[in-house]
């Protein structure tokens, strides 16, 4: 068998990877226009993510977490893929793990599927309110360690958990502003 060898000068370091991590916009998508999706693209190339992940929630999921009715979760996720194609965006991903499972599906188990599929390291994109849902649950603490969080916008009210954790999430616009 025969191998080819590649020769590579003395001190040579490979280029450093620009872009890195995944940012997923966790979310049912029932009330975020496409100028709010553009935004979140804009923001995954501002900060240089490998990949956009729009995660939309079932259901039932959304049922559990908030009690809000939702239009079924193949209309929107078909409104998802239409924005994606309309904006040609080729590092955009439609989630489709909770239209497989087509029942509730636990955040953790969200998030343990994420950190299985997508590179690290992982930004949650979320509103204020969702972020504050998300600062509600009990496995927040152990959560908020192995990810950062970006939220759309400045929170009116901010969960103590997540003012606790202050230092752990940003606003996406907040950079741009200066």
């Amino acid at each position: 068998m025969k191998r080819d060898i590649q020769h590579v000068p003395y001190g040579y370091e490979p280029p450093a990877k620009e872009r890195k991590g995944s940012l997923i916009f966790y979310d049912s998508f029932e009330r975020i226009t496409d100028q709010e999706l553009e935004i979140a693209a804009r923001t995954a190339v501002d900060r240089k993510f490998t990949k956009l992940v729009l995660y939309p929630l079932h259901e039932e999921t959304v049922r559990r977490m908030t009690k809000e009715p939702v239009q079924a979760y193949y209309k929107r996720e078909d409104r998802l893929h239409e924005w994606k194609r309309e904006q040609g965006l080729p590092f955009v991903t439609v989630e489709s793990l909770e239209g497989k499972r087509k029942k509730y599906t636990p955040l953790d188990s969200a998030l343990r599927h994420i950190s299985d599929v997508y590179p690290a390291p992982y930004f949650l994109y979320l509103t204020p309110e969702m972020a504050n849902l998300f600062a509600s649950y009990s496995s927040f603490e152990e959560w908020i360690v192995k990810l950062r969080l970006l939220l759309s916008e400045e929170p009116a009210q901010i969960h103590p958990r997540l003012a606790k954790f202050r230092h752990r999430w940003d606003v996406a616009g907040a950079d741009r502003e200066e």
